[in-house]
């Protein structure tokens, strides 16, 4: 999530649709999905075509799938029956019995109890409220009445199970969260119900703070003390507005708040102490991490010296600027401005130190605001050196950022070859230090550029663009002047000395442009201008480095190709020759694998390649200075074409060769001559 690049997609035909959410299964790493309520689909990672994958027709409609760690998925049916999807699988057109009668099913959760899996779901008819509870491999099924309330209806549900005992939480319409405990009962073969049970309900928390009330529309579970509710926060004379709130049931207190302006899909989900909320059109994820709760707390006034990490409280910023910010703040400061935060700790914050004296990392970055140049790089360099291991990277995301706010503070300052050291010395990524590419675009610092695209993993598509377009747009004789690393190209790339050219490398597999010519049936005079285009590098040194760097980089065809169209023709000739380039030194290579450190890859070549001929094809065809290089591309593609066409015609009898040699004694000596035909 934080590298915003999709790993897969799939899509089911034209007019099927996806009936429930799609689940994955923990042991196989498979994942499971079912569309038109009876048809169930099963694939890996690597499945590319989803309707080649695993398919079986069902013979009920499913309500829902749920994926256990250790208990395995199990297929919950409209009618109330619940499989394994092991059982299931093994004949897809079992009968499915029906549970609930007339009763729709409105929720469903499953866990574990010791080493078995427990299912739970509630359900409603004429508006009554009905509990089941599940022991599918134990074959246990208990039906429960839900204690009916007076004008108002249960919302939504949540639950968690704790020493054989259910505890299920329900959101109501009238603006308050109610308990219900349901013992696990142990079946015996003398159990038998005479009367349905009716289940009784406690108030555990009323959703209004300071005359205002919350209507929510989602619940979830993050400890035993603490719920979170996603809603409409309404004041009498003010217009609602959606928030995502902390409770503590404990002590009955709103522990925080955030107003998402940009609204919600009303739905809030939680795993592995993360939420995940819609706000807007953007998939938003908070980390937190939930302390002891005690009244102190609760209403926050802990103190320091009690707890000495616990002032590290959930990271708001997530919702304001949609990425992960970094928040370094003394324990002194957030206990005075907390007025009711609940004990939340963001993974990315740092933990403070055990001495209360100890400055946290967000009071030293605040006291060297306005340090002298050399007190601020000391100091900085100093922290790094002892930051403890669990929070070192985010602490020197937290140093890049300094630094790169005094950039935009003060333009005269630009600490260079120290910003070169981190990136060089550290795993950072873009998301711990987001201004630090655009700080090094505005000072034009070719080599941090060239470090930061090789190293980064999630460097968004359009700073990409961005960078390959500056590389494009400098001139040579500037770049010259620059010490870039050219590790990547100096093995292989063809230096003109002299008016001279030298060639670097030798052709290995005896692929060349003559072979090339004879298959394509052309004349001399285009062999030699193929020659030419093909074999001189259309760029120096250094900007084939820096290209370079720019094709290792990570990236989404669907987001960087809206940037590619907004290339100059000319650059985006310069770069597909560059490429065309690329692609015949490789060609030239048994294994078309460029020699030199980080050099790009055959498949890295070959996909920038189509992804610009797709942005700018309309621009290629209309100029009549690409229609050369055009005529070369296709000329070289279609003679590679052909020789492996070719080599796959000898494929077999390469391979008896092959057999015959292994078969062959070591010990004797012989001529053999086998005839191809």
């Amino acid at each position: 999530i934080s590298d915003q690049k999709p790993l897969g997609c799939w899509s089911v035909k034209h007019g099927q649709i996806l009936t429930c959410p799609v689940v994955c299964n923990f042991e196989t790493h498979e994942y499971i999905a079912v569309h038109d309520d009876k048809v169930l689909r099963i694939w890996k990672n690597e499945d590319i075509n989803l309707d080649k994958a695993f398919k079986a027709t069902l013979s009920a409609d499913v309500y829902r799938i749920h994926s256990l760690p250790q208990g395995g998925p199990l297929v919950l049916f409209r009618g109330g029956g619940v499989r394994t999807l092991d059982v299931l699988l093994e004949a897809p057109q079992q009968e499915i019995e029906n549970v609930v009668s007339d009763e729709v099913i409105r929720w469903s959760g499953a866990f574990m109890e010791g080493q078995q899996p427990v299912l739970i779901f509630t359900t409603e008819k004429d508006g009554d409220f009905f509990v089941y509870v599940q022991k599918p491999k134990l074959s246990s099924l208990h039906r429960y009445k839900l204690e009916q309330q007076e004008s108002a209806k249960p919302l939504c549900f949540t639950a968690h199970i704790t020493n054989q005992t259910v505890t299920l939480l329900c959101l109501y319409s009238n603006d308050s969260v109610y308990q219900v405990l349901i013992p696990l009962q142990q079946d015996t073969e003398e159990e038998q119900e005479e009367e349905e049970e009716i289940l009784s309900k406690s108030l555990l928390l009323k959703l209004s703070v300071s005359g205002a009330v919350l209507k929510g529309t989602s619940l979830v579970v993050l400890d035993k003390d603490h719920v979170a509710v996603l809603g409409s926060l309404a004041a009498s004379g003010k217009q609602p507005r959606e928030c995502l709130t902390i409770w503590n049931t404990k002590f009955q207190t709103l522990q925080t708040s955030k107003e998402l302006p940009l609204g919600t899909s009303g739905q809030l989900w939680c795993y592995e102490e993360k939420f995940f909320l819609i706000h807007g059109k953007v998939l938003t994820v908070i980390l937190y991490k939930c302390e002891t709760s005690s009244l102190a707390a609760a209403v926050g006034k802990l103190k320091d010296s009690q707890t000495p990490d616990v002032s590290l409280f959930l990271n708001w910023n997530t919702l304001e600027d949609e990425e992960l910010v970094v928040s370094f703040q003394s324990q002194e400061s957030v206990a005075l401005k907390a007025e009711s935060r609940m004990n939340l700790r963001s993974r990315r914050s740092t933990v403070a130190e055990g001495q209360p004296e100890t400055l946290s990392v967000g009071q030293l970055l605040l006291n060297l605001k306005g340090a002298s140049t050399y007190v601020l790089e000391t100091e900085l360099k100093k922290l790094m050196a002892k930051a403890p291991t669990p929070d070192l990277q985010a602490t020197i995301g937290c140093v890049v950022t300094a630094l790169t706010d005094r950039c935009k503070r003060n333009p005269k300052y630009y600490p260079q070859t120290f910003l070169q050291q981190i990136v060089e010395t550290h795993d950072l990524s873009y998301s711990l230090c987001p201004d630090l590419m655009a700080v090094a675009l505005e000072k034009k610092d070719m080599p941090l550029l060239q470090m930061c695209l090789e190293r980064f993993p999630d460097i968004p598509e359009e700073v990409t663009y961005t960078c390959l377009n500056a590389f494009l747009s400098m001139s040579e004789a500037h770049l010259q002047t620059i010490d870039v690393n050219v590790d990547s190209v100096i093995c292989y790339i063809d230096v003109e000395l002299d008016d001279k050219e030298v060639k670097t490398e030798v052709v290995e597999n005896g692929f060349s442009a003559e072979m090339e010519q004879d298959m394509c049936d052309t004349n001399n005079s285009m062999e030699n201008r193929f020659r030419s285009d093909g074999e001189s590098c259309p760029v120096g040194l250094q900007k084939a480095a820096l290209l370079n760097a720019v094709l290792h980089s990570a990236y989404t065809e669907t987001f960087l190709l809206p940037h590619l169209k907004n290339l100059p023709a000319q650059q985006a000739i310069l770069f597909l020759r560059y490429l065309y380039y690329l692609y015949v030194k490789c060609s030239e290579k048994v294994n078309t694998t460029l020699p030199g450190i980080r050099s790009p890859t055959i498949n890295q070549i070959m996909d920038w390649m189509c992804l610009l001929l797709d942005a700018q094809f309309t621009v290629m065809v209309m100029l009549p200075e690409a229609k050369e290089l055009l005529s070369n591309l296709h000329k070289f593609v279609r003679a590679q074409v052909r020789f492996y066409s070719e080599l796959n015609k000898i494929e077999g009898s390469l391979q008896e060769l092959q057999r015959l040699n292994h078969l062959r004694e070591s010990q004797t000596y012989s001529i053999e001559v086998l005839e191809i035909i």
